[in-house]
């Protein structure tokens, strides 16, 4: 083989290899675009209230089911998760399966970097619905 085609074939190989590694940097705007399908549920931002899912200011730090105001299923309630990125990132790709009888229907998001970017999108907002 010639020299000049094995390099190319080794830059290829080392390429296919990092490709799982690589991962997805965070973009906020895109996150925006993200949460709209959240939207119908909850609301994040100066304002937001309850719907049928609980308003989302400053869930990162967050205990599970503390939200006042908002009627948690007891699953939620008593799950013991406190809100970390890693946390929200397994929770928002598949809800039941992370808290067994919690109420949200949501199938979830199975793209990583719709996850990188909602996760962005929420750390914009402090708990009282300022943007941090």
């Amino acid at each position: 083989m010639p020299r000049l085609l094995s390099r190319h074939l080794a830059k290829l190989a080392l390429f296919a290899v990092a490709i799982p590694t690589l991962s997805f940097g965070q973009d906020a705007d895109a996150g925006k675009r993200v949460f709209t399908k959240c939207m119908a549920c909850h609301s994040i931002g100066p304002g937001a209230t309850n719907k049928v899912g609980p308003e989302l200011n400053g869930l990162f730090g967050r205990k599970a089911g503390s939200v006042a105001g908002y009627n948690y299923s007891d699953a939620n309630k008593n799950s013991g998760i406190t809100w970390t990125e890693q946390e929200f990132a397994a929770y928002i790709r598949d809800p039941q399966s992370v808290v067994k009888g919690t109420k949200m229907s949501f199938p979830g998001l199975k793209n990583d970097k719709d996850v990188a970017d909602i996760t962005a999108f929420l750390k914009t907002f402090g708990p009282d619905g300022k943007p941090m």
